[in-house]
């Protein structure tokens, strides 16, 4: 698993995906990603308020939100572990998609969303992602 983890953060920071695997991303959000973080990768409403529920809405994945402050692996960790990625006591209504997705459909829906930010705003996840890796052991 880490290995793959590891590998798919890798192949995510080595510069722009290739067109297909982009393409294959924008469909693969499409289905199964947009119902919750918007057709224009826009989130829930009040994003960073809790729901009544108590758990949090979907955030966006545009450069409005947080998900560019993070690096690969985190990504990849969180769309295929779903809520077991996340600190204890973290609730959300974010699915597991490790069952239902291959690593390579993981890379591919992270590429998409990664090919929708300006170029600065990659460059700066791109920097966290190697500071990140940088600091593993």
């Amino acid at each position: 698993m880490l290995v793959v983890v590891a590998a798919g953060a890798a192949f995510l920071a080595w510069g722009p995906a290739p067109a297909p695997q982009i393409e294959t991303g924008r469909r693969l959000y499409a289905e199964t990603c947009a119902s919750c973080h918007g057709a224009s990768l826009e989130g829930q409403p009040n994003w960073q308020r809790r729901l009544p529920n108590g758990r949090m809405p979907a955030p966006p994945h545009d450069v409005s939100g947080h998900t560019w402050h993070h690096p690969d692996e985190v990504l990849f960790r969180i769309t295929k572990d779903g809520p077991a990625a996340y600190p204890a006591g973290y609730q959300t209504d974010m699915l597991a998609f490790g069952q239902r997705l291959t690593d390579q459909e993981i890379l591919a829906t992270l590429a998409f969303i990664k090919s929708t930010w300006p170029p600065e705003i990659r460059a700066k996840q791109e920097r966290i992602d190697v500071d990140s890796r940088r600091r593993k052991p």
